[in-house]
C-alpha cells in the first residue's frame, strides 16, 4: 500500500463577528488533511476545540507527526492509538473514511449503517451587546424553524423574550458556553421554560457542575464541553439529560459513532453539534446527525463563503449533494 499525506492550513472568513458568552470569532482557521491511495483522494477539515487550545498551528504540527504512519498504511483503527482526541485526529480520520468510501465504492453513511436523509439544524444566533439586536437576527432568519441562541449572564432572559417576541413561531434552544454560575442557572431556567425554551446547554463550566447531582432542572440540559469523549460520559449522565457530539472534541467520526451508542443505551438523547467550518468539515457530522434528536450543523451559513459543491442548504435543512463531494 502506498499512499501520499497532505497537510495544509486554511482560513475561511465569518459572516460577521460570532460572539459566544467566552469568545469570539472574526474568521475560522482550519486544518484539512489529504490522503491519495490509488489515484483517490480522501479528505478531512477540522477547526479544533478553542477551550483546550487547539490552533490551526499545533493541528498541523501533529498531522505532520503522523503523516508517516498515515502514508505507511495506518487505519482509523492506528489513528486513536495515533493521536489523541481533537481536531488533528478528526481531520484524518475524516479523510480515512473519505478514502476507504471511494475505494470501496460505497458511501460513508451506508458504512456508518445509516441513511443520507436530509437533517434539519438548527440556525444560531450569536451574542450581540443587546436584546433587540439579538432579536432582529431572529427576525430575519425567518426560513428556519429551530433557534440556538447564544447567552451569558447579561439580561438572558430578556434576551429570549425579545427573541420570542420577534418569532413566537420559532423553536427555541440556547447554549450557555459555561457562562452561569449554579444559582443564576436556578434563577434563569424557570423563566427561560415559560418562554418556550427546549433545553439549555452547558449552563456551567467544565469540572465546576457538580451542582448539578440531583437538581431537577425545569426544563432539560445539556453537556457540550462537560463531555468531549466516552471517557466523560459516565460522569455527564448523571447530571445532563442530552449530550453534544462534536467531532473535534471525539477526535473523529470513528469515536462519534461509538459514543453516540452508548449514548443511546443509557436513553439519553443527543445533539449533534459543530465548531463551524465549511461543508467538508459538516459532511461527517451528518452521517451522525442521522443518529441525533438534535443537529447543529449550520456552519456553511455563518461564513461569508462555503466549498464549492458542498452539503446543499435550503432553510435548515441540510442535504447530501448528488454529486461527489465528501463520503460518496
Amino acid at each position: 500500500m502506498k499512499r501520499r499525506v497532505s497537510n495544509h492550513i486554511e482560513s475561511w472568513a465569518s459572516l460577521m463577528p460570532f460572539r459566544i458568552a467566552n469568545y469570539e470569532w472574526d474568521d475560522y482557521p482550519t486544518v484539512v488533511c489529504e490522503i491519495e491511495q490509488d489515484g483517490v483522494i480522501g479528505w478531512g477539515e477540522a477547526l479544533g476545540v478553542y477551550y483546550l487550545d487547539e490552533t490551526e498551528k499545533t493541528m498541523l504540527k501533529q498531522l505532520e507527526a503522523v503523516a508517516a504512519n498515515l502514508a505507511a498504511g495506518a487505519s482509523r483503527k492506528d489513528l486513536l492509538e495515533l493521536l489523541p482526541a481533537g481536531g488533528a485526529r478528526n481531520a484524518a480520520d475524516a479523510a480515512l473514511w473519505d478514502l476507504e468510501a471511494q475505494l470501496d465504492g460505497t458511501s460513508v453513511w451506508q458504512m456508518a449503517g445509516v441513511e443520507a436523509d436530509p437533517i434539519q439544524t438548527v440556525f444560531t444566533i450569536g451574542l450581540e451587546p443587546e436584546p433587540e439586536q439579538m432579536a432582529a437576527g431572529a427576525a430575519a432568519a425567518n426560513d428556519v424553524s429551530l433557534l440556538k441562541i447564544k447567552l451569558n449572564n447579561d439580561r438572558p432572559v430578556e434576551r429570549i423574550a425579545a427573541i420570542r417576541q420577534a418569532r413566537p413561531d420559532v423553536r427555541l434552544v440556547v447554549d450557555v458556553n459555561q457562562g452561569w454560575h449554579f444559582d443564576e442557572l436556578q434563577r434563569f431556567a424557570p423563566e427561560l421554560h415559560a418562554l418556550g425554551v427546549e433545553f439549555i446547554e452547558q449552563p456551567l463550566p467544565r469540572g465546576g457542575d457538580d451542582e448539578l447531582e440531583g437538581y431537577e432542572s425545569p426544563l432539560p440540559l445539556c453537556a457540550d464541553e462537560s463531555c468531549l469523549t466516552l471517557d466523560d460520559l459516565e460522569q455527564a449522565s448523571s447530571r445532563y439529560q442530552i449530550i453534544n457530539i462534536k467531532l473535534d472534541k471525539t477526535g473523529g467520526l470513528t469515536h462519534a459513532l461509538e459514543l453516540a451508542q452508548a449514548i443511546k443505551e443509557i436513553d439519553l438523547r443527543i445533539m449533534v453539534g459543530c465548531m463551524c467550518g465549511s461543508s467538508l468539515a459538516m459532511a461527517p457530522h451528518h452521517v451522525v446527525a442521522q443518529l441525533a434528536d438534535y443537529a447543529d450543523i449550520d456552519g456553511p451559513l455563518l461564513m461569508k463563503n462555503d466549498r464549492f459543491g458542498g452539503l446543499v442548504y435550503d432553510g435548515d435543512m441540510v442535504t447530501v449533494p448528488e454529486t461527489r463531494f465528501w463520503g460518496r
